[in-house]
């Protein structure tokens, strides 16, 4: 009886189109959006196109930046006005006679204009900087020789920088991404459906004649749980593929970033695994807020915190090293989703840590199922 009442809920969850658009299809719509915004946001801003305002009478100064083809120089009366209306990403004035001031050591100047809300005038600003600054290191060096000096005299040190995990910077921001993904899919997916299975049998006047059946209250709230258990983990699965084959063939710093250390199947296998377990949680909390709302709208406004929830754990996670992560961060449910998460895309693989998650989820998955089983036991909750 169980299984044949898990299978007409499943059934009856993904026949219904407009469910299944928000289930299937919007989480995944999502997933793929975050995924090209972090590509973009990790992106050096090397390889795009700018649009940089100079002055009209500018000179040799666009010899500075004969080098670097992704940069437009557009002569303009007005620099300035033409980053306030939108027709460059920056302007750069240089003070009059620059280059001969700088040849004759006499103080120039140079006044960067562009807008740091935007992200393509800010990458051009500092890219600008970087120009300038290698222009000075040069005119610095040229003056030193002309005298006859060392240039170990203005360089009297170099910094070297070493990683201790010898891994891609990037994948830092990989990290927390795939958790992310996955926790926002998960809950997005499962949530219509748990709003349909309680509190749209409660709207529709259709849990009166399904209690009257001789199909005991267990096996129902035992049905529907695993039947919101498992949309979360097709979701799960679902997106971790999709954003997967996006990953590797349509971005190019994320990809770089990937590595596991040779753990791959490994990897994938227990990030299916926490998927599943991540899963039955929101299973368990979506349960008991569909059970409590009179209505599916209702059941809407109270899961969606839960879908929020893992906003802070991925705060409090990112600023810290996989060195770094203790007990707490594996016993704490969902935190430790972040965590365990974390270690596989270093392609470190801690049975111990895996073993805390699981199980610290695990035993909330219970206590949260049962207080919702208490809760569909009394007319109380299950009466509208």
């Amino acid at each position: 009886m169980l299984r044949k009442i898990y299978l007409k809920e499943m059934k009856d969850a993904f026949r219904d189109r407009r469910t299944l658009l928000l289930t299937v299809f919007l989480p995944i719509l999502m997933m793929s959006a975050l995924t090209f915004f972090y590509e973009s946001l990790i992106s050096d801003g090397e390889e795009k196109s700018y649009t940089l305002a100079v002055q009209e009478d500018i000179g040799h100064e666009e010899n500075i930046f004969a080098d670097y083809e992704n940069i437009e120089l557009v002569k303009y009366e007005n620099p300035e006005e033409a980053v306030k209306n939108g027709e460059v990403h920056a302007a750069i004035l240089f003070s009059e006679g620059f280059i001969d001031q700088v040849n004759s050591a006499e103080k120039a100047k140079v006044t960067i204009i562009g807008d740091s809300f935007s992200q393509n005038s800010s990458n051009l600003m500092n890219l600008l900087e970087n120009i300038l600054s290698n222009y000075e290191k040069a005119v610095i060096s040229n003056r030193v020789m002309e005298a006859g000096m060392d240039l170990a005299l203005i360089q009297p040190f170099a910094i070297e920088y070493s990683e201790i995990s010898g891994e891609d910077p990037n994948i830092n921001i990989l990290a927390i991404l795939i958790p992310l993904i996955l926790s926002i899919a998960i809950g997005v997916g499962a949530s219509p459906s748990s709003a349909e299975i309680f509190a749209g049998e409660k709207e529709k006047k259709t849990m009166e004649a399904l209690l009257m059946t001789p199909v005991s209250r267990s096996t129902l709230v035992w049905a529907k749980w695993l039947t919101i258990s498992s949309i979360g983990t097709i979701i799960g699965i679902v997106t971790l593929i999709v954003v997967a084959i996006e990953i590797f063939f349509f971005t190019e710093h994320l990809k770089a970033a990937v590595n596991f250390n040779g753990n791959a199947i490994a990897v994938i296998g227990l990030a299916i695994v926490i998927s599943i377990i991540y899963a039955m949680v929101c299973a368990s909390i979506l349960m008991i807020t569909s059970i409590v709302a009179k209505t599916v709208k209702e059941a809407g406004s109270y899961s969606a915190p839960v879908m929020m929830i893992a906003i802070f754990p991925m705060m409090i996670i990112m600023g810290v090293g996989v060195s770094e992560l203790s007990f707490v961060h594996f016993a704490i449910p969902i935190m430790n989703l972040f965590s365990v998460m974390k270690e596989l895309v270093f392609g470190v693989i801690d049975v111990q840590h895996i073993g805390i998650a699981i199980v610290s989820n695990l035993v909330v998955t219970f206590v949260l199922f049962m207080v919702g089983r208490i809760m569909f036991m009394k007319d109380k909750w299950v009466m509208n």
